[in-house]
């Protein structure tokens, strides 16, 4: 079972991207992050022919996820118990017999600002959510951009980004505090190696320079990770004409 997780930064601007690397790749499962398209403007026509069911929550302009699978997607919700307008950062399905949470996870701004606070906060709330709707030994994954670089390997120049809403302590924390509950970094799992990164910023040929950072990830309770077989980042779409700033991350499941 092959699941991928992706920041496509506008499904309609990349339309073309997804749906030719859908068609190469063929994975089992893809998480979405940032459509950037409000419910009634989803390209769905386009998602018909591929052949994969899909479900998607998003709104104009900003934020927005989806899942699209081969198999039957059954169980679905959108967002937090008690904050509706979170349902276009968090979608969670049940696919052959895996939950699977599909999150896009707020920026931050500046860690001085009320949306650092925000983002932290919605960590915890996340760590809630995940202590009320599953157990540990569940096989869950939870996928998608997190807008955190967890260690010091997952960024190209940790002194100087140091503090950064996506590479601070306390961010850092709050992920790791919902990492406690029971997940495994399956990416970490099978690569020890530096300079790998799923983000690189349009400005100043970060992407040629590889100036970096592991903000995408795909983690899984210990029973599902002991079924990743491989975990890897896919940097082809990268290349594309216009591409997305994210890359897709991919791991694949012996399920």
């Amino acid at each position: 079972m092959k699941v991928v997780s992706f920041n496509v930064n506008s499904l309609r601007a990349r339309l073309t991207i997804v749906l030719e690397w859908l068609a190469e790749f063929q994975p089992d499962v893809l998480c979405v992050q940032e459509t950037k398209v409000q419910d009634i403007d989803f390209p769905t026509d386009a998602f018909d022919e591929s052949g994969y069911k899909y479900v998607f929550k998003g709104q104009k302009k900003y934020n927005g996820v989806a899942i699209f699978s081969k198999s039957e997607i059954i169980n679905v919700k959108f967002g937090f118990d008690d904050e509706p307008k979170d349902q276009a950062r968090l979608i969670k399905t049940e696919i052959n017999g895996i939950a699977i949470v599909n999150t896009y996870v707020p920026q931050g701004y500046l860690p001085e600002s009320e949306k650092f606070e925000y983002k932290l906060d919605w960590f915890n709330r996340l760590l809630t959510y995940f202590g009320k709707n599953f157990k540990p030994c569940d096989a869950v994954l939870w996928v998608g951009d997190f807008n955190v670089a967890p260690e010091a390997i997952d960024v190209y120049d940790p002194a100087a980004l140091s503090g950064h809403v996506c590479f601070h302590p306390e961010a850092q924390k709050a992920l790791n505090a919902v990492m406690q509950w029971g997940f495994v970094d399956v990416f970490r799992m099978h690569c020890s190696e530096p300079a790998q990164y799923t983000f690189w910023d349009y400005r100043l040929n970060s992407f040629e320079r590889n100036l970096g950072w592991r903000l995408d990830h795909i983690m899984a309770t210990k029973r599902l990770a002991k079924k990743c077989t491989t975990c890897y980042i896919d940097k082809e779409p990268r290349l594309a004409d216009r591409p997305s700033d994210h890359t897709p991350i991919v791991a694949e499941f012996d399920w």
